[in-house]
């Protein structure tokens, strides 16, 4: 078995062109595709009153494009969608867009999207998203990253603590989400698996 099929992602069910300039344009159609499934899905979205964060369903599609693209190209998808946001694109959640929206109280969102497609990525690579049971330990692991820099940043832009007082970034930025986001993950694992069960057989 070569390297390049231990390292082989479920974007390379459509093959890589051989031609320099049609793999470009394959690895441009897969990242854009990425950005435009994360901006559709942020539009998915249950405002909560206590807390700046909406509910949205855009994690789903952040934890896809790392386990469907690898860890650069699912990386990519997602810098795609934040910097696509930051020119005025309504590609944030209730169709928003601009630098205030991107750079605003959920930018920590946004990089740990970047940070999460990357780590899932590099999992898929070494074929933790070929069964459940390895692929949601990955999702986990992409779905903390996303909590510890929303959080983080939440706090920052807020002006309040990261897990103590009877406000914190925890509390409007983690706790409100955990239930959404296991199902999300459980999807996205259950997801990976199947596809690759098909493809095999």
């Amino acid at each position: 078995m070569t390297n390049k099929t231990q390292t082989l992602v479920l974007a390379d069910i459509w093959p890589k062109p051989q031609e320099r300039t049609q793999s470009i344009v394959r690895n441009a159609t897969l990242v854009v595709g990425f950005a435009l499934l994360t901006a559709i899905c942020a539009q998915i979205r249950i405002p909560l009153g206590f807390t700046p964060v909406p509910v949205t369903g855009q994690t789903f599609a952040v934890l896809l494009a790392g386990a469907v693209l690898g860890k650069k190209l699912g990386a990519l998808s997602q810098l795609t969608y934040w910097l696509a946001g930051l020119t005025g694109l309504p590609f944030y959640s209730n169709a928003t867009g601009g630098w205030s929206a991107g750079t605003g109280a959920t930018m920590g969102y946004m990089i740990g999207f970047i940070l999460a497609a990357t780590a899932i990525g590099h999992l898929a690579e070494l074929k933790h998203d070929r069964k459940f049971i390895t692929s949601l330990p990955a999702m986990l692991l992409g779905s903390a990253i996303i909590y510890i820099c929303g959080a983080t940043w939440l706090a920052h832009s807020l002006n309040i603590a990261v897990a103590t007082g009877d406000k914190n970034a925890i509390s409007l930025g983690v706790a409100p989400f955990l239930i959404g986001d296991l199902i999300k993950m459980l999807l996205a694992s259950t997801s990976t698996a199947t596809i690759w069960r098909l493809v095999k057989d």
